[in-house]
């Protein structure tokens, strides 16, 4: 950022934080045989009555849904494809019929799942429980949450109940320096100008020092019907850890033209000064012979842009313009940050 310093008479000022958070929550003791066997038990079925079993517990979390979203007089929504935007269907829907505060519309779609089967093991000639790779229906809450602004809950409805729960760092801001009375301009996700901007920053640095499990439980318990029974038979609920999360710096440029007059030369001095070897550190890694993955440098034009983005595996580190904002984003998947 040192380059950046250079242009400090065209620059606003500079916002570092979170923006996009995947959170995941697990129900561990699902993943032991002895975890269920323990719960098969205390509910009284046979593993030859599971399949049945957990189709009736499905059955009661989507008609849950169908009902909570009938309740607030919210649409309940069935897509096709998995391929169809699900947040831009719920920001369609806002649009259509908007609301202030609470649930937008329930998104019901079959995707690929990690799921809880039955099956006969020809070795043992005994049935047993497995984790098998299939399709099964997703639930997704959006809502306008009063405190992280507009958000999704996305629900698996077949054991074990996987759960993420999406926030975006900059809806949160939002929230609160609308509480505080911090006048702003936004686009889209970004600030364009903060009239405290060292507030600002101060609150935003407070996200990671948030306590969210009792926050994430009752979101779950919210959508979740039969959660309830699951932690009396376990004495425990969801175990919550980031799934993927993204932190960006904003560069705010008094204007578009501002930044306009400088950003391809960085794109430029990123694309061709930048080895493998930079993009590894950039990351938190160091070059090793036992390295298999792939480290790719590429540019894009996009509707809103020019972007730069260097990645390795699923993590990345890019850089684009937004209006008057220059962005440097680093994308970090946690199931391959030791991949």
């Amino acid at each position: 950022m040192k380059s950046i310093n250079n242009y400090h008479d065209q620059i606003k000022g500079i916002l570092h934080g979170f923006d996009r958070i995947i959170f995941k929550g697990h129900l561990r003791q699902f993943f032991s045989q002895s975890g269920q066997s323990h719960f098969l038990s205390t509910e009284n079925v046979l593993l030859k009555d599971y399949s049945a079993y957990a189709q009736s517990i499905t059955s009661q979390i989507k008609e849950h849904a169908r009902m909570m979203a009938e309740s607030l007089g919210r649409p309940y929504i069935y897509l096709n494809s998995p391929k169809t935007s699900k947040e831009g269907t719920a920001q369609e829907v806002l649009k259509r019929n908007p609301v202030q505060e609470g649930l937008v519309c329930v998104i019901a779609t079959v995707e690929l799942c990690t799921a809880l089967e039955s099956y006969k093991n020809h070795e043992t000639h005994k049935i047993e429980l497995r984790n098998k790779k299939r399709k099964c229906l997703y639930l997704y809450f959006y809502y306008i949450d009063k405190e992280f602004g507009f958000m999704h809950i996305k629900l698996q409805t077949w054991f074990p109940f996987e759960i993420q729960i999406y926030i975006n760092g900059r809806e949160h801001l939002a929230k609160l320096l609308d509480q505080e009375g911090i006048g702003y301009q936004r686009y889209d996700n970004c600030f364009l100008q903060i009239d405290n901007l060292e507030r600002a920053q101060e609150l935003f640095n407070g996200f990671i020092e948030r306590k969210l499990s009792r926050t994430f439980d009752a979101l779950a318990h919210r959508i979740h019907p039969f959660l309830k029974r699951i932690e009396a038979i376990f004495s425990v609920g969801y175990y919550w850890c980031v799934e993927q999360c993204e932190y960006a710096t904003d560069v705010m440029f008094e204007s578009r033209d501002a930044l306009a007059r400088i950003y391809h030369d960085l794109v430029e001095h990123a694309l061709i000064s930048f080895s493998c070897d930079d993009v590894m550190i950039f990351l938190g890694r160091k070059m090793h012979h036992a390295f298999s993955g792939e480290i790719v440098s590429d540019k894009n034009r996009r509707p809103q842009g020019l972007r730069i983005k260097h990645k390795m595996k699923k993590n990345s580190l890019k850089m684009y313009d937004k209006c008057s904002v220059l962005r440097i984003e680093t994308t970090i998947n946690l199931d391959s940050r030791n991949a």
